[in-house]
């Protein structure tokens, strides 16, 4: 039997995915656990979901709750073009460098690799890949996916959205945005999440809900009509229909149906500008961080002695694509505390 001794169970930095769930979530699916309510999507959790999901998003809005991330974003795309069809991405991108080729096993998508130089993508990085439409020798660019905030932490504003949206909707392509971390987004842009998604012309979403507090809920966003074709026999095919599906929408409106969304990220988001602050302030020999601190990710560059040292306190890891390089990430229950004690062990202050 597991020993759930807070002492065996410590804190760390190597992914918000760490946390647990939070006790306003874990409330919501207690309180759902009553009596029988229709499966699959008939229940009343799903419906008050449906009415959040107009609210934050636009009349327009539906919204279809999955299992992962990796789910919604597959699910995603697979509805939004047809096989031919190719997705331009960031080389980071999750879908593209964390999700096991999903997307084209699973989701059966050529994905169109885009270099950058901090994870996001631009218009004029996108045509790079945005070409041959009408060649029956190449998959037909027909989707742009970006991750927000990405994979580097860093973050898309408004404005950059909607310069890619309203480029990829000039070449006849959708655009979507993997979400996973979009509360992130908004806390730290002070903005609410239809100026990141809806409102800046995103045609659907991949809604973030475990790394903000939820036990095992993501979502899909249809942000207006005509996009998501299928979606609903697609969510079966793909494996990301529950049948108790109130307890997944019990969450989500948890973290939605309010500002807990928000609490959760913003607080994150100080914890990572705290440790951020306080790496600078000691400014050991050898320690950079690496890219702007936009969400509650810190990448910082270490030498190997010192992530070693941090490392015995503290669980956290490196960059797969580039050894020296570390990724910090803080979540919703990271406390001063943690990150303190954290900057102090970097900066070779033991106690």
């Amino acid at each position: 039997m597991t020993d759930t001794s807070p002492a065996l169970h410590p804190h760390a930095f190597a992914s918000d995915n760490w946390a647990g769930v939070h006790p306003e979530v874990m409330e919501a699916i207690v309180a759902a656990n009553v009596g029988h309510a229709v499966a699959y999507g008939g229940d009343s959790w799903t419906a008050e979901l449906q009415g959040h999901a107009r609210r934050l998003f636009g009349p327009e809005a539906e919204i279809f709750p999955v299992f992962n991330g990796s789910g919604a974003n597959v699910l995603a795309l697979q509805s939004a073009i047809p096989r031919w069809g190719a997705v331009i991405c960031a080389a980071t991108a999750h879908v593209n460098t964390d999700e096991t080729g999903a997307p084209e096993k699973t989701g059966g998508l050529k994905l169109l690799q885009v270099e950058t130089p901090d994870g996001k993508l631009t218009p004029e990085l996108v045509d790079r890949e945005a070409w041959g439409w009408g060649s029956q020798h190449r998959a037909q660019p027909l989707a742009v996916t970006i991750s927000q905030t990405t994979e580097l932490g860093t973050c898309y504003t408004a404005d950059e959205i909607r310069a890619l949206a309203d480029h990829a909707h000039e070449h006849g392509m959708l655009l979507h945005i993997d979400g996973s971390r979009i509360s992130a987004a908004a806390a730290h842009l002070g903005t609410n999440l239809a100026a990141i998604s809806s409102d800046a012309g995103a045609d659907l979403l991949s809604l973030g809900a475990t790394k903000s507090g939820a036990l095992g809920a993501e979502a899909v966003v249809l942000l207006r009509q005509g996009v998501g074709a299928g979606i609903d026999y697609l969510r079966k095919i793909d494996l990301q229909l529950s049948s108790k599906m109130r307890f997944a929408s019990a969450q989500l409106n948890a973290l939605y149906g309010g500002d807990l969304w928000l609490r959760s990220a913003s607080h994150s988001n100080a914890m990572a500008a705290r440790l951020a602050a306080g790496i600078e302030a000691t400014a050991a020999a050898g320690v950079r961080i690496a890219y702007p601190v936009q969400s509650n990710a810190v990448f910082v560059e270490l030498p190997e002695a010192t992530a070693q040292r941090a490392q015995q306190r503290f669980a956290f890891g490196a960059w797969p694509t580039q050894p020296s390089l570390y990724r910090l990430m803080c979540a919703w229950d990271t406390t001063e505390a943690d990150v303190d004690e954290l900057v102090a062990l970097l900066a070779g202050n033991q106690g």
